[in-house]
């Protein structure tokens, strides 16, 4: 019987040993950015929930922003201005962006407006959120020389717009050509296509994109600063200063009352339990598309 001797070649399996020891310094290595990333994400989280839950009451949703050292106040006035603006800059932006994104996905591959577009898109992305609210502070604002809660819509509007767009574009080219070629053989029109078929079969995406864009407006400061400003009492005109969330946060948190300070923090944690609610229904829909 032969007894068949297996030869190990050293230097092959020094190779080995070697990658061996590279794949588990870059797992550890992606782990440890991973436990520091999660322990500053659950740190705030914790602290926003410590803080933010003592200042919520009733009042807190039925009573206006109260001045300093006042016994009672709330954020009604400031929650209300927050959803009025943030929705209708989500309702004018959002048809924008989807009519955009389809005009790059099915028209715009290749020609120079919609590299031109593309090109614009990814600087209105890119650009803080500060700037698009000086734009509108210099075009509306300082013409009408009065803030407003419509210049405010305007600005967020202008962030929700890019978002949109490069969601659209994104999940339309992610449909098959053979299913936009099986609907031009049996005559369909290149528009009923676009409204029947890709369209629908992207809604998912496209909606993961819209929610994702009214979550990131929810947040915004520095654009209401300079348009809506902020308004201590009740107001549903479109042509006044109007109350938010994010600036009453940001006066609130910054002052040195007691009682400002605990509004502002309960503030923090709406808005971020209503991102936090936003982002896992986006994400809830995008997996039960794919």
């Amino acid at each position: 019987m032969n007894t068949a001797t297996t030869t190990v070649d050293p230097a092959r399996l020094a190779k080995h040993r070697r990658r061996k020891r590279v794949n588990a310094m870059a797992l550890t290595l992606s782990m440890a950015a991973m436990a520091f990333g999660l322990f500053w994400l659950i740190w705030i989280l914790l602290e926003t929930v410590r803080l933010g839950v003592g200042g919520l009451n009733l009042a807190t949703f039925t009573q206006m922003t109260p001045p300093p050292q006042a016994d009672t106040g709330g954020l009604a006035n400031a929650i209300f201005g927050s959803l009025v603006m943030v929705s209708l800059a989500t309702l004018i932006g959002t048809p924008i962006g989807v009519l955009a994104g389809i005009y790059l996905a099915e028209y715009g591959q290749k020609g120079w407006l919609g590299s031109l577009t593309r090109f614009i898109n990814d600087i209105l992305l890119s650009a803080p959120s500060i700037v698009i609210g000086l734009f509108i502070y210099a075009v509306v604002v300082a013409q009408v020389k009065s803030f407003s809660a419509l210049a405010g819509v305007l600005a967020l509007a202008l962030i929700v717009i890019p978002v949109v767009i490069r969601t659209t574009e994104n999940m339309l080219s992610l449909i098959p050509n053979a299913l936009r070629e099986a609907a031009y053989a049996l005559g369909t029109p290149k528009w009923k296509v676009i409204a029947t078929i890709t369209l629908k079969a992207a809604r998912s995406g496209v909606m993961t994109g819209v929610l994702l864009a009214f979550a990131r407006i929810a947040g915004e400061t520095a654009p209401l600063l300079f348009t809506a400003l902020s308004n201590q009492f009740w107001t549903a005109s479109l042509t006044e200063p109007m109350a938010s969330l994010p600036v009453t946060i940001f006066k609130f948190a910054m002052s040195p009352y007691e009682n400002w300070q605990k509004l502002a923090w309960a503030g923090v944690f709406l808005i971020t339990l209503g991102v936090l609610a936003l982002n896992i229904l986006a994400r809830v829909l995008f997996r039960q598309k794919h």
